[in-house]
C-alpha cells in the first residue's frame, strides 16, 4: 500500500498543475473541515449549556409543585382544631360507640376532601387494630380490623423513630410491605402520620394515606420528556417512588449514581454518567424543605443531535463547495501553467539541438519574463554559435602553423647538453655549471605539476640563484632559514620564485651596494607562513598603495603592462587554490621589503 501510495504521488507530482490543485484543494479541506470541526464542538458546548439551564429551571419548577402536593399531605394528616377531640375518641372507641362513630366520620371528611385518595387507614396502637377506608363497588365503606404485625413494618419504625413522626413509603420496587389489605398497585405512595398524646407524647394511632399517581403525573407532565430520557423522583434517602423505567432505576443503583446525588443544600446538580457505552448528562434538583430529589438523566447523543445535524450539513455544503472550489482551481490552474508548459516544451527542444526554439510571450508577469529571456537566450546561443564556429576555424590555422613551429622540448635539452659538453672539453667550468642550471630550470619550469613541494621549490631558487649571481657576482647573497620538518609542505610552483624575483627587480638592480635575500618558513597557529626579505631601498608609500590595490582587482581586468603582475599572478593564484584564507603580504620601509605568503593549515594541498 505504502509502494502504491507513493506512485500515485510520484505521478501526481511530476505536473505543476497537479501540484497546484493539491495544494488549493488540501487547503480547501483543511479550512472546511476546521470551521465544520469548531462550529460542531460550540454547538455541542451550546446544546449542553442550554440543556443545563432549561432543565435545571424545568426541574426546580416541578419540585417546586411536589413538594407543595407533599406538604397537602402533612396538613392532611394533621387535625389541628379537633387534635383533642380526636385523641379523646382514639383513647376510647372500644368502650365508646360515640368515640367510634366520631373516628368513622372524621376518615370520610378526610377521603372526600382529597381525589386522589384510594384509601385512609387508621392503627391504634394500644388496641392494635385499624379503621380502613376504601372506595369498594363506588361504595365507600369503613372497616375495622386487626393486625398485630404493624409494628414490626419498617414504615412503622421508621414513622415512630421520625423527629417529624411521619414517613412516606414507596410501591415503586417489589416487596414493599404495606401491613394492610390494600392494593398498592394502584397507589404510588403512602403517608404514614404518628397521633401522639399532647401531654405524655405516646404514640396513640397512626394515620396512614394511599395516593393515586394522578396528581403526581398533572405535575411531572410538564418535564418534556423524549426518547431516551428517563425520570427519577427520589426521597431524600434516595428512595424511588416514580421512575419511568425500572430497569434504568436498577442499572443506575448498581453503578452507584444514587451515591453522586447526594450533596449538600438543595439546589441544581449537574454530573456526566456512563452505562453500558451510553453517556448521560444527568441533571437534578434538590427541594429546599425537605431534600426531595427529580433526577433527569439525558443521552448526549440527543444533546449532540442538532449539532451533528448541522455537522453533516456543513459536510455536504463543504463538499458541494470542495468540487466547485477544485473545478474552478483547475480551470486557473491550467490556465497558469500553461504558458510554462510551452515554455518548458521548447526549452526540451532546445536542448535537444532545436536551436531556432521560441517560447510565446503573452502578457507581463513573471512567466512572460522568463520566457522573453528564454528567447532572448536562444538567440545570443546561436550568436555565439556562429561566433564559436568562425573561432574554431581560426584556431585550426593557428594549430597548424603552431605545430609547424613547434619546438621540441628535447631537442633543447640535447642542445643545451652538446653546450655544457663542449664547455667542459674547453675546461669552461663556469659555462657549464650556468648551462645545467639553464636546462634544470628549464626543466622545472616547464613541468606540468602546479603544487610541488618545498624541497624541489628551494632545489630550484638554489638553480635560479645560480644563474642571477653569473650576473651580479658577490653583490647577491642569499640565506636560508628553512625548518628540515617543513621541506615536504607542499606550496605553489614558482611561488618563492616571484617573490624573489621581485626582491631582485626592485632591490639588486636599484642600487649598486650588496643585497641580502633572506627566505624563511615558519608555522603559526592558522597559517604556514613563507617570507623573502631584502635589505633594498623599499617601495614607496604610493608604489606599495597600487600593488595592494591591484590585488583587489579582477584577473580579467589586469594591466599587461604592469610591473606588479608577477605579484598579482601569485596572489590570484592562492586565492584560486587556498581560498580567501590566504593571503600575500607585502611590508616596506628604510631597511628593505618583507613579502609573506600565508597559506592556510589543513588548506588544499596542505601537509
Amino acid at each position: 500500500m505504502r509502494k502504491g501510495l507513493s506512485a500515485v504521488l510520484e505521478r501526481v507530482s511530476r505536473r505543476l498543475v497537479n501540484k497546484l490543485i493539491l495544494l488549493f484543494t488540501s487547503i480547501i479541506i483543511l479550512v472546511v473541515a476546521s470551521l465544520t470541526f469548531i462550529s460542531y464542538q460550540i454547538l455541542q458546548k451550546e446544546s449542553v449549556r442550554n440543556s443545563i439551564a432549561s432543565t435545571s429551571n424545568n426541574l426546580l419548577l416541578v419540585n417546586q409543585n411536589l413538594e407543595d402536593y407533599l406538604k397537602g399531605m402533612e396538613k392532611l394528616s394533621l387535625p389541628q382544631i379537633r387534635y383533642d377531640e380526636i385523641t379523646y375518641a382514639i383513647l376510647h372507641e372500644s368502650e365508646d360507640y360515640a368515640s367510634k362513630m366520631y373516628l368513622e366520620n372524621y376518615l370520610r371528611e378526610l377521603y372526600y376532601s382529597r381525589n386522589d385518595l384510594n384509601a385512609i387507614y387508621l392503627y391504634v396502637v394500644k388496641e392494635r387494630k385499624y379503621y380502613a377506608l376504601t372506595k369498594e363497588n363506588y361504595n365507600i365503606n369503613v372497616r375495622i380490623g386487626n393486625e398485630p404485625a404493624i409494628p414490626a413494618l419498617p414504615w412503622y419504625k421508621k414513622a415512630m423513630a421520625s423527629p417529624s413522626n411521619r414517613s412516606y413509603q414507596s410501591f415503586l420496587l417489589p416487596g414493599s410491605d404495606p401491613g394492610y389489605p390494600v392494593k398498592t398497585d394502584k397507589s404510588f405512595m403512602a403517608y404514614h402520620r404518628v397521633l401522639r398524646s399532647i401531654v405524655t407524647r405516646q404514640p396513640q394511632a397512626v394515620l396512614s394515606f394511599y395516593f393515586a399517581p394522578s396528581v403526581r403525573d398533572e405535575i411531572i407532565k410538564d418535564i418534556p420528556f423524549d426518547g431516551g430520557q428517563h425520570l427519577l423522583f427520589l426521597s431524600p434517602d434516595n428512595e424511588p417512588f416514580y421512575a419511568d423505567d425500572l430497569t434504568f432505576y436498577k442499572q443506575a443503583q448498581a453503578a452507584g449514581l444514587m451515591d453522586k446525588l447526594n450533596k449538600d443544600g438543595p439546589g441544581p446538580l449537574t454530573l456526566t454518567w456512563s452505562e453500558q457505552g451510553q453517556k448521560y448528562l444527568v441533571v437534578s434538583d434538590t427541594a429546599e424543605q425537605e431534600g426531595w430529589k427529580l433526577v433527569k438523566p439525558i443521552p448526549y447523543t440527543q444533546l449532540y443531535k442538532a449539532a451533528t445535524k448541522t455537522r453533516n450539513i456543513n459536510f455536504s455544503i463543504g463538499l458541494l463547495f470542495l468540487i466547485l472550489s477544485v473545478i474552478a482551481v483547475t480551470y486557473f490552474s491550467n490556465a497558469i501553467t500553461m504558458p510554462l508548459k510551452k515554455l518548458s516544451y521548447q526549452m526540451n527542444r532546445f536542448s535537444g539541438g532545436k536551436f531556432d526554439a521560441e517560447a510565446e510571450v503573452k502578457g507581463r508577469d513573471e512567466i512572460a519574463y522568463i520566457s522573453r529571456h528564454f528567447n532572448l537566450m536562444v538567440r545570443r546561443t546561436n550568436d555565439l554559435i556562429n561566433e564559436r564556429y568562425k573561432m574554431k576555424l581560426v584556431e585550426k590555422n593557428a594549430i597548424l602553423k603552431a605545430l609547424e613551429a613547434e619546438i621540441n622540448p628535447h631537442f633543447l635539452y640535447n642542445a643545451l647538453q652538446a653546450i655544457s659538453t663542449k664547455a667542459l672539453k674547453n675546461e669552461r667550468y663556469d659555462i657549464a655549471d650556468m648551462v645545467d642550471a639553464l636546462a634544470l630550470t628549464l626543466r622545472y619550469c616547464i613541468s606540468g605539476k602546479d603544487i610541488v613541494q618545498a624541497r624541489a621549490e628551494l632545489k630550484h631558487i638554489e638553480n635560479y640563484l645560480s644563474l642571477q649571481k653569473a650576473r651580479f657576482g658577490s653583490r647577491l647573497q642569499a640565506a636560508y632559514a628553512w625548518d628540515e620538518s617543513l621541506m615536504e609542505l607542499e606550496i605553489p610552483k614558482l611561488s618563492i620564485q616571484t617573490l624573489v624575483e621581485n626582491s631582485i627587480k626592485h632591490a639588486l638592480e636599484k642600487v649598486s651596494s650588496t643585497i641580502t635575500i633572506d627566505i624563511r618558513a615558519s608555522l603559526s597557529e592558522s597559517h604556514a607562513v613563507i617570507s623573502v626579505r631584502d635589505n633594498g631601498p623599499g617601495f614607496t608609500e604610493e608604489r606599495l598603495e597600487q600593488v595592494r590595490q591591484s590585488f583587489l582587482h579582477e584577473w580579467e581586468d589586469r594591466e599587461s603592462g604592469d610591473e606588479s603582475i608577477g605579484l598579482v599572478n601569485l596572489n590570484t593564484r592562492l586565492k584560486l587554490l587556498y581560498g580567501e584564507a590566504a593571503e600575500l603580504v607585502i611590508r616596506t620601509d628604510h631597511t628593505g621589503t618583507e613579502m609573506e605568503m600565508l597559506l592556510p593549515r589543513g588548506g588544499a594541498g596542505h601537509v
